[in-house]
């Protein structure tokens, strides 16, 4: 009996052959997608990371690029939409939020980058009080969409408006895989290196 190459190739998928189809990533248990759509744009997970100090775990933090990068100077020069997506382990108020966001800025600004930065930062400040505290199981999104800027969202809803600038993007972004970034380890995982 004579079996087709396509009845292979579906009995391969049947039991397993291609484990990665429709399977969304998981850390600490929660699932993120394997890709997003922003700005017509599909945009694959480039990596997962938990934000913890000792045992007091943060939030899990996933990185979406257009394409898959390991290095953090890489994503912020790569163009197209970006996002990044925060799962909360805990609750936060919109003062430590914003504490955190201010001095992760200033530490990876560039030599004579943080003038340009604090009108924008303090937009950025003025969105996250308006949120309030964010409880475990919010999702907070920082989307860049070219053209227009970075769109903060609280559990799917647009919160405050569009801060223009891929370099403000960017200047948030680094406090995740810039230079000096806020947890090495949550770096690496957003760059897909949590082996390194």
């Amino acid at each position: 009996m004579k079996i087709s190459r396509i009845t292979v190739l579906v009995c391969w998928l049947i039991v397993g052959g291609w484990p990665a189809f429709g399977q969304a990533a998981t850390l600490e248990g929660i699932r993120f997608a394997d890709q997003v759509r922003l700005a017509g744009v599909d945009l694959p997970l480039n990596g997962l990371g938990l934000r913890g100090v000792m045992f007091i775990k943060g939030y899990v933090a996933g990185l979406y690029l257009p394409r898959k990068v390991a290095d953090g100077r890489g994503a912020m020069a790569m163009p197209g939409p970006k996002r990044l997506e925060i799962n909360m382990m805990r609750s936060a108020s919109a003062d430590d939020f914003n504490k955190a966001l201010a001095s992760g800025v200033r530490d990876n600004a560039l030599p004579g980058e943080w003038p340009r930065l604090v009108d924008r930062l303090e937009q950025l400040r003025q969105t996250v009080d308006a949120m309030g505290t964010v409880r475990k199981g919010d999702v907070i999104t920082m989307d860049f969409i070219p053209e227009q800027g970075l769109q903060v969202s609280l559990n799917g809803v647009a919160r405050g408006g569009t801060i223009a600038g891929a370099d403000f993007f960017n200047a948030v972004l680094a406090i995740f895989v810039g230079d000096a970034p806020v947890d090495a380890r949550l770096k690496r995982g957003l760059l897909g290196l949590q082996g390194s």
